[in-house]
């Protein structure tokens, strides 16, 4: 099985928040051959709803704090309202997905993350993905749909970053398949110039990598996503790509590859 190729995608940005560019893609995600699997973000909305609710957004650096409150908008609004919606698309396009948390079937296990010099809350980091029983959903032509939602085992829910828990289980599958990790966002893939939509550096290696950053080419939020991609090569995924939601359409030829 370790032969058969398997797709990942991680969506977020405007391709949530746009119905239409989301339907989309997921018309298009319906058609890809052989197991797959979609893990989505959903910051934007969670911070109108927290707003909607009176409650205030806290952002470090880009990051959200998670308070008590704030954990129950976030599994509200991820593991609920835009999952539910996202595998109703998806059911409506013939290919039979399953929503899930990292708690559902003891999938992604965590921990809060360990204060250092921020205390971003209920934050979690991964410890382990059960790549047995997303195989398991996988070989029943069952396509597992990931919110950004974790769990401790012992009863606590976390947020988690969704490009971490892409690039983790993109990890946790290479064992049993040839993994293939894809990142949708807004752009076409990293920009020379962020001034030219169509500036796309199509392939970025280790040495490139770290001239891009230090240019600040590479910047802000680019930055932890491209930590993401290059973890995933360094433990055994095969290919990783960025780029917009024409990532899903195989001829599309305009985005990024990561390689080592």
């Amino acid at each position: 099985m370790k032969n058969q190729v398997l797709q990942i995608f991680k969506i977020g940005g405007n391709v949530i928040n746009n119905d239409d560019a989301l339907n989309s893609f997921l018309k298009d995600f319906s058609t890809i051959k052989g197991p797959k699997i979609l893990i989505h973000g959903g910051g934007k909305k969670a911070t109108e709803v927290s707003s909607a609710m009176g409650l205030q957004p806290q952002m470090i650096n880009g990051r959200r704090v998670t308070d008590e409150a704030t954990v129950e908008v976030v599994t509200m609004v991820y593991a609920g309202l835009l999952n539910k919606k996202i595998v109703a698309q998806l059911q409506k396009n013939n290919c039979n997905a399953m929503g899930l948390s990292g708690a559902d079937a003891n999938c992604i296990l965590a921990h809060k993350r360990i204060v250092k010099d921020i205390d971003y809350g209920f934050a979690g980091d991964i410890d382990a993905v059960n790549d047995i029983i997303i195989d398991v959903l996988l070989q029943n032509n069952l396509t597992p749909v990931f919110c950004a939602i974790t769990h401790d085992k012992n009863g606590q829910l976390l947020n988690t970053n969704a490009d971490t828990i892409a690039s983790e289980i993109a990890v946790g599958m290479s064992k049993l398949y040839q993994t293939e990790l894809n990142f949708v966002f807004e752009l076409k893939g990293v920009l020379g110039n962020i001034e030219d939509k169509n500036s796309v550096i199509t392939h970025i290696n280790s040495e490139k990598h770290e001239q891009l950053v230090t240019q600040g080419i590479i910047a802000d939020g680019m930055i932890p996503k491209i930590h993401n991609c290059f973890n995933a090569l360094n433990k055994g995924v095969s290919k990783v790509k960025i780029g917009d939601a024409s990532l899903v359409n195989s001829s599309n030829k305009l985005y990024t590859t990561l390689s080592l």
